[in-house]
């Protein structure tokens, strides 16, 4: 199994504060991910200024405040990413971050980006779309509100246009996602259907979603963190804590490591317990030579060091060799 690809999604709880940004980018990397990402924007190239807000923005921010004005307060400046992404470099981690209009797309590929992250909101934004497949960079597509058809249209895009390195992430855009809503199962009829790799973004509570995800075969794992759950802002209250995020990495890890080759034989640990816990044929009670063995004097008893069970229609009708005491094992 290739390694998971796990990507700490900061978003936007930095909150527009470069040293919030920065606790976010150390969080991550203690918590062992191979990426942490961001979100470009500018405000006014995203929404329009009188655009109103998702039911679970109007629950976690000021009713009253525009979609544009709760945008513009969590901006990623460009200043802000000049510091961030020499600060990843330092810290061994990849700066990823999400593009959600074109100009934002010419600002990140400055940076010498390894990907390009589209969002599900952008799935259906054709010109968006050529742009990002003009770059050839590789692409990681989510794929939240979408049917099966908008996402082959999608993909489609990306390739005409010149990118065919794309990732499908199966998604659910309601933070918190209810359990009930996840259909985990459509990653897995992506990937049959569309014959490319897939992924899991993870807006759900707790860990088990991306855990299940990852022993369904996702290749790459997102999940939103926060440095505390409590702080202002719309997506906190769905993300994870740095101390949850790094249970998260190391649960995924061994899924991956447990997942192993689909071989069917005995594991070098286990190996040992073989002739101790199966069973050989043994005297059931004491047995003279030359007596016939049957099933009265014979029986299966632990260690499985002598004759295997496997044996007893072989072994039953011949005549003992020798005295045997009970529970001595039968010798052919």
């Amino acid at each position: 199994m290739s390694k998971i690809y796990i990507i700490a999604e900061a978003g936007v709880n930095h909150n527009g504060d470069i040293n919030i940004a920065k606790r976010l980018v150390d969080a991550a990397v203690d918590a062992g991910a191979d990426a942490v990402k961001f979100q470009t924007f500018k405000a006014q190239n995203l929404v329009c200024k009188n655009a109103g807000k998702a039911a679970y923005q109007l629950e976690t921010t000021e009713q009253a405040e525009t979609q544009y004005e709760m945008l513009k307060k969590l901006e990623l400046t460009e200043k802000m990413h000049e510091e961030l992404v020499p600060y990843c470099r330092e810290r061994g981690i990849e700066f990823l971050s999400t593009p959600f209009d074109v100009e934002s797309v010419d600002l990140l590929l400055q940076y010498e980006i390894p990907l390009i992250k589209i969002p599900s909101g952008e799935i259906t934004n054709y010109p968006y779309l050529k742009k990002i497949g003009k770059t050839g960079k590789k692409v990681i597509l989510s794929t939240g509100m979408s049917t099966l058809d908008e996402v082959r249209d999608a993909v489609q895009i990306l390739k005409n246009e010149g990118t065919d390195k794309i990732i499908l992430l199966h998604c659910n855009t309601e933070y918190p996602t209810p359990m009930c809503d996840v259909n985990l199962l459509a990653m897995k009829t992506m990937q049959e259907e569309l014959g490319l790799p897939v992924g899991y973004s993870d807006h759900t509570k707790g860990i088990e979603i991306p855990i299940a995800a990852a022993a369904l075969g996702a290749c790459v794992i997102e999940k939103h963190f926060t440095l505390d759950r409590t702080m202002e802002g719309p997506d906190h209250k769905a993300s994870l804590e740095p101390h949850e995020l790094r249970a998260m990495v190391c649960a995924i890890h061994n899924i991956e490591q447990a997942m192993g080759d689909g071989v069917k034989r005995p594991s070098a640990s286990e190996r040992r317990n073989i002739g101790i816990v199966r069973k050989s044929i043994v005297a059931k009670r004491d047995i003279s030579e030359g007596e016939i063995l049957s099933e009265e004097n014979i029986t299966t008893k632990r260690p499985g060091t002598g004759i295997s069970p496997m044996m007893w229609e072989k072994v039953i009708g011949q005549r003992a060799r020798k005295n045997y005491k009970a529970d001595e094992m039968i010798e052919l």
